[in-house]
């Protein structure tokens, strides 16, 4: 849950910036796994970084967009534009150095925290669904659910050192 909360606040940094630009002496490096699943990019860039690279949005990008679960941009590598389409599952780190800020994300647990999520939504659907349906053949059948009595309060008061 920590690293989909991180990546939402790295999604929410780079949307502020595609719509505003960076402001002040922000900046950021991005280092992101480019064997990654998902990543697109040039081939002869992928030739020269062929596990890992740090790109740099400062100064020279364009076309900064940001989805759900990705963002996308491009930059300049020795005067050559190139696209890159990078998975938010794919960054391994995040950092503005102007304002001493940095996140480190675990992008080989990224898939395994997903669907570990995905699953637990599921079960819990189902629960859900099952506990409506309990509901409805009790109501079906004329029998109302027996009210919970209220949760017992209790003053820590007696438990404090005096």
């Amino acid at each position: 849950m920590m690293q989909r909360a991180m990546q939402r606040l790295m999604a929410e940094a780079l949307t502020l910036v595609a719509e505003h630009g960076l402001p002040g002496d922000h900046h950021f490096y991005i280092t992101l796994i480019t064997s990654h699943p998902g990543v697109d990019m040039p081939e002869w860039l992928r030739e020269r970084f062929p596990e890992e690279m740090v790109i740099v949005i400062q100064h020279e990008f364009q076309g900064l967009a940001v989805t759900q679960d990705r963002f996308s941009v491009t930059l300049s590598f020795n005067s050559r534009l190139a696209t890159l389409v990078v998975p938010f599952d794919a960054v391994a780190q995040f950092a503005d150095p102007s304002a001493e800020f940095g996140l480190r994300f675990d992008p080989s647990s990224a898939d395994e925290t997903h669907e570990d999520f995905h699953e637990e939504e599921a079960d819990l659907a189902q629960m859900e669904a099952e506990e409506a349906e309990a509901r409805e053949a009790a109501e079906a059948r004329g029998v109302e659910d027996e009210a919970k009595p209220p949760g017992e309060v209790v003053s820590l008061d007696s438990f404090r050192k005096k």
